[in-house]
């Protein structure tokens, strides 16, 4: 889906009338931020799953939405820095709501590995950590509301706005890049969820077989396996 994404970025879609070829960058800016966002909002609905039935599978799947979201996250800050470069000349704008309010987002997550790992408790790290998933991801919808309210922003458009509908090639090509980047989201959560347990499993073997060593061992009997 990504490289039919990236066919259409480069082939299909046109030109922008006022950045050029600068604006293709839009294609996987936008579809990056959107896929953070709704994964940190994710984290959180796993994280009351977590709160409301106590199951480590839920506190995981929180884990995950949100480390891979602080990933996207960090793409989304250097492809934006780019775009800015390019549109206005400077790395950063300090003064564009849109920019400043991801940062905050980004450096909000930012402080959910050490508060998580803080704790050697299991259960209360979970728990911690799904507290603070809860209110952190409320927090991301409500502050691009208010910026979304608050004065008129200028981050750079191309040509519409995608609530005002862009040209159909370009809103074909936008649909076609949020796609993959939702697929590729989810692909990366399923592995990391997949090798997370491979390892809990290995550990869980690992003490298991210490601990029949152990018993063969104070028993009297040989530690060493009999192949």
């Amino acid at each position: 889906m990504l490289t039919g994404a990236f066919a259409l970025v480069f082939f299909y879609a046109p030109l922008d009338v006022d950045q050029g070829f600068v604006q293709k960058i839009f294609y996987v800016h936008v579809p990056m931020a959107l896929v953070a966002l709704v994964g940190f909002i994710v984290g959180g609905a796993f994280a009351v799953m977590h709160l409301r039935t106590r199951e480590s599978k839920w506190d995981m799947r929180s884990y995950v939405a949100i480390h891979l979201s602080v990933i996207l996250a960090v793409g989304v800050l250097v492809t934006g820095s780019i775009w800015a470069r390019a549109s206005w000349g400077h790395w950063w704008v300090w003064d564009e709501p849109m920019l400043v309010s991801f940062l905050i987002v980004f450096l909000l997550y930012a402080t959910y590995w050490p508060l998580r790992f803080a704790l050697e408790d299991k259960e209360k790290q979970a728990r911690y950590a799904s507290v603070f998933a809860v209110v952190a991801g409320a927090f991301v919808p409500l502050n691009f509301a208010a910026v979304r309210m608050a004065e008129q922003y200028i981050h750079p458009q191309t040509g519409a706005t995608i609530a005002g509908g862009l040209p159909p090639k370009m809103a074909l090509t936008f649909v076609v890049a949020l796609a993959g980047m939702s697929l590729l989201f989810v692909t990366l959560c399923k592995y990391e969820l997949a090798s997370k347990h491979a390892t809990y499993r290995l550990r869980a073997l690992r003490r298991r077989l210490a601990g029949d060593d152990d018993e063969l061992t104070l028993t009297g009997r040989s530690a060493a396996p009999q192949l």
